[in-house]
């Protein structure tokens, strides 16, 4: 791949177009996508256009942002030489990363796959703190990942307990929430307690077979090498050679924290994921995160990751709304 710029005409002195020539036609179809779609996506996020004449991408609009995007084209063109099959969410995500952080080393994130599940879809870091998040994920035995919604907290928890379970580093992986209502009753709900839980855990099992062919899950789970359970369930357990996930943990009390946390065991480690911003309890009672945030903070042996919603990697739609979100809590508090 090669690059060519014409500079803009007045005091400009930067490049207004680039043009980026490819020799491989197959890595430039898996770039490009089907009918241009990855590239109306960088355009769209970036505000620029790229246009395909042949072999070359051509890129117009302003100075700083077509620099910006020849070369974040061309580290997405590096990715797809390793082998890696782009989709939207990819490019996307790539491209606003890249406009909030034009420093990063797209190859080096995408590269790090930490598991690869169904249909060879390969798990791997797509923002910095998730880098950061796996990172001190690999390397403490007690980890927090607090953030919004859709930033990836449970999901990389889950992959990289699957991870650690098929390296045989862990015998058993045990996920775990707060049954607690989110602004709704569900008692009434017919069942036993088992089916009554359910519905709280469903998140759980999706992810898990979104990483796993089902077949080999069900398995697991028939065998008890991966539970899912409510937190009630890990009272008076000692929880060893186990990867331990506590989710939706804001909706913990302070003893159940306090009680999940005295639940390790010898060569276990485990992942707190929550939202500050989505707590259930009721009213004046004060969450178990918040009240783990502050007295663990500093603790050796303990790391937290805090996300943002630069973070998010759902539909970019979460990030804003997750933003005006907080900009209205920010007016009523200041008021």
């Amino acid at each position: 791949m090669t690059r060519s710029e014409v500079t803009a005409t007045g005091e400009e002195s930067r490049p207004s177009r680039c043009t980026l020539s490819f020799h491989d036609a197959a890595l430039l179809r898996e770039l490009v996508g089907e009918l241009g779609g990855h590239l109306k996506l960088v355009g769209g996020v970036l505000g620029i256009d790229v246009a395909q004449r042949g072999t070359d991408l051509t890129v117009l609009g302003h100075p700083g942002p077509v620099e910006l995007a020849a070369h974040l084209l061309e580290q997405l063109g590096a990715i797809v030489a390793t082998g890696y099959n782009l989709n939207a969410r990819d490019v996307e995500q790539a491209a606003r990363l890249f406009k909030s952080e034009p420093q990063t080393d797209l190859v080096a994130l995408y590269s790090d796959t930490i598991h690869e599940g169904v249909g060879n879809h390969r798990v791997h870091p797509r923002t910095l703190t998730q880098r950061m998040y796996v990172n001190a994920i690999r390397n403490n035995d007690l980890v927090f990942g607090i953030g919004p919604a859709g930033t990836g907290k449970t999901y990389l928890a889950v992959a990289m307990a699957l991870g650690a379970l098929f390296r045989n580093e862990v015998k058993r992986i045990i996920i775990s929430r707060p049954a607690v209502e989110a602004g709704e009753k569900l008692g009434f709900l017919p069942g036993d307690m088992v089916d009554k839980v359910d519905p709280y855990l469903r998140p759980m099992y999706d992810a898990l077979y979104d990483l796993v062919d089902g077949d080999r899950i069900n398995r697991l789970l028939e065998k008890g090498v991966i539970e899912v359970a409510p937190i009630a369930f890990m009272r008076g357990r000692t929880l060893a050679d186990a990867f331990v996930i506590l989710d939706e943990s804001q909706n913990t009390t302070r003893a159940q924290m306090k009680m999940f946390l005295t639940r390790l065991g010898m060569s276990s480690r485990a992942v707190i994921t929550g939202d500050p911003s989505q707590v259930d309890l009721p009213r004046g009672q004060t969450s178990g995160l918040a009240d783990a945030v502050r007295v663990l903070s500093g603790v050796e042996g303990i790391e937290m990751t805090r996300f943002s919603e630069v973070d998010v990697v759902r539909h970019p739609l979460v990030a804003r709304i997750i933003r005006a979100y907080a900009s209205a809590e920010q007016g009523l508090n200041e008021q």
